[in-house]
């Protein structure tokens, strides 16, 4: 049986829909990433922060996860606050803000259109999330962001969607010995509506932190 592949080309053929979408935004912003976002972060981490998908621009066009749209401004945040990354978050790549003790995998790697794959696409990448979770020697938790990214990790663990219900806060210990904790997700209109709030996330990464640490 082959190995199975850790990472998707830049020009990934995999899901057409995205695939189309990749070149549209090519032809309009020939500057930008507009390929399959890669992980960030040591791989001997013990905590894997798990987003959804690329924003179109924020890391579709920057190439680093959760860099250059609103969603990054809380996350990078709580990071630094938590010693899990060093330098300032400026939004852009080149920003010199290393990361420790944490790496950020995204359930499916390219942006999808309106910032939303569809199951088939999201099933499709999720031979990428279980390489890349199986690739992290010292991994000990998962922080899942929204419901999506958690229903991906299950997967990725061969476990059913109906194992371990997501909710904000929760920490479920799965077959494996791995930790998979919730919150909902960074997004703009989670924090600016008030679904999640900056204690809410602190909250949630401290627990989880506390369980490996």
């Amino acid at each position: 049986m082959p190995e199975p592949i850790a990472e998707p080309g830049h020009d990934c053929p995999l899901c057409p829909r995205l695939v189309a979408y990749r070149l549209a935004n090519r032809a309009a912003w020939p500057g930008w990433h507009n390929g399959p976002v890669p992980c960030w972060g040591p791989r001997e981490a013990k905590l894997a922060v798990i987003g959804l998908a690329p924003g179109v621009k924020g890391a579709n066009r920057t190439g680093r996860p959760f860099t250059g749209d609103h969603a990054g401004k809380l996350l990078y945040a709580t990071l630094l606050k938590f010693g899990l990354a060093t330098g300032d978050y400026r939004e852009d790549p080149q920003d010199g803000m290393v990361l420790a003790g944490v790496r950020i995998v995204n359930a499916v790697r390219c942006v999808p259109p309106q910032n939303l794959p569809t199951p088939a696409e999201i099933a499709t990448c999720n031979r990428f999330l279980k390489a890349e979770l199986a690739a992290m020697p010292g991994l000990r938790a998962v922080l899942c962001l929204g419901g999506v990214a958690h229903t991906a990790v299950l997967k990725a663990q061969e476990l059913k969607a109906a194992h371990a219900k997501f909710a904000h806060g929760a920490v479920h210990a799965l077959p494996s010995g791995l930790l998979l904790a919730d919150s909902y997700h960074v997004s703009r209109y989670n924090t600016q509506t008030g679904r999640l709030t900056t204690a809410m996330f602190e909250a949630a990464m401290q627990a989880i932190l506390a369980r490996i640490n």
